[in-house]
């Protein structure tokens, strides 16, 4: 499949977000450098309509966010890779990028975890993080084994389709859980995710911005780990 030609004003995230350029012609080895310091769960960003659009299809340049749901990014955040630790989490049922529970440090690559949004993938690929948890071969989460996501950060539609495919019910993936699992005390699964009383979003500045608050936290968010 061609690569996504950008037809969006570039950068569109210059704040928050460098993309670097690689010599592949097809864009394929394009990867995304954070500008800012956040902690964990914080917002970096947005994944708002417009300029999202609906996509009448998965392909390798979507973003799926519920059973039979994709969305095009239609910005730069397209250029964000794949790692099996991943600095981002895409909360695709709140529409948010979030950082993940380490945080996010100026320089970093920004990644997040394809098989937490991707129930299947139009071009499964050999993964070249080389994180100690590496799993190797990426496709959807639908073909991949529940070691290989085991410990993984999984939007809602992902974990109920897993829970399905347990039970032999369908494809395992059927109805989708709305409102996904619930944060207890504000930490996702034993991490703890609670914040100051300040809040802290993607332009790293500190209140009257919109960010991930304690309360927040300890209500829910669209998926969860393994």
């Amino acid at each position: 499949m061609a690569p996504v030609k950008p037809f969006w004003s570039q950068p569109s995230h210059p704040h928050i977000q460098e993309v670097i350029y690689g010599e592949d012609e097809n864009g394929y080895t394009t990867k995304s450098i954070s500008k800012v310091s956040l902690p964990p769960f914080a917002v970096f960003a947005k994944s708002e309509f417009p300029p999202c659009t609906d996509a009448s299809e998965a392909t390798y340049a979507t973003v799926q966010t519920g059973t039979n749901t994709h969305l095009n990014l239609n910005s730069d955040l397209l250029y964000i890779n794949h790692s099996c630790e991943p600095s981002l989490i895409f909360d695709v049922q709140k529409s948010t990028i979030l950082t993940s529970h380490t945080g996010l440090t100026v320089g970093q690559e920004l990644t997040f975890f394809y098989p937490s949004t991707e129930w299947s993938m139009s071009q499964p690929f050999s993964c070249n993080c080389a994180t100690p948890s590496c799993v190797g071969e990426i496709s959807g989460a639908g073909q991949m084994s529940a070691k290989a996501l085991e410990g993984k950060w999984l939007s809602a539609h992902i974990r109920r389709g897993l829970e399905e495919k347990r039970n032999g019910n369908g494809n395992g993936i059927g109805n989708v859980m709305k409102n996904g699992e619930k944060i207890v005390n504000g930490k996702l699964n034993g991490v703890d995710g609670k914040m100051s009383n300040e809040e802290v979003n993607g332009e790293g500045e500190i209140n009257g911005r919109r960010g991930v608050t304690s309360r927040e936290m300890s209500g829910e968010m669209g998926g969860d780990t393994l």
